[in-house]
């Protein structure tokens, strides 16, 4: 399987536009969400955990508490493309859910 072409630095500008929080941070998508306890957050990290896995895109995640920091990356084509705007979407999708 080829590896997903990485985008631009003006695509990947251009499409932080339409993610709220959302930045970069070298070749990677970063945002951090704040909950309002520990198991909340873990309750989001595992419906993100599906997407993901249905996908077969997986973030980097760290979890502080009641933070919850995802890195996106495509690790096979060296930096980020259009899979890690799709999966932060879909995450984006997930928060706005009650």
């Amino acid at each position: 399987m080829t590896p997903a072409p990485v985008l631009s630095d003006i695509e990947v500008q251009r499409q932080l536009g339409a993610l709220p929080g959302w930045s970069r941070k070298g070749a990677m998508l970063q945002k951090t969400y704040h909950f309002a306890t520990f198991p909340a957050g873990i309750a989001f990290l595992a419906r993100v955990a599906e997407v993901a896995e249905a996908l077969q895109h997986h973030p980097d995640i760290d979890v502080r508490y009641t933070r919850v920091t995802f890195l996106l990356s495509t690790h096979d084509s060296g930096g980020i493309t259009a899979k890690d705007f799709e999966l932060a979407t879909r995450i984006e999708q997930l928060a706005a859910e009650p």
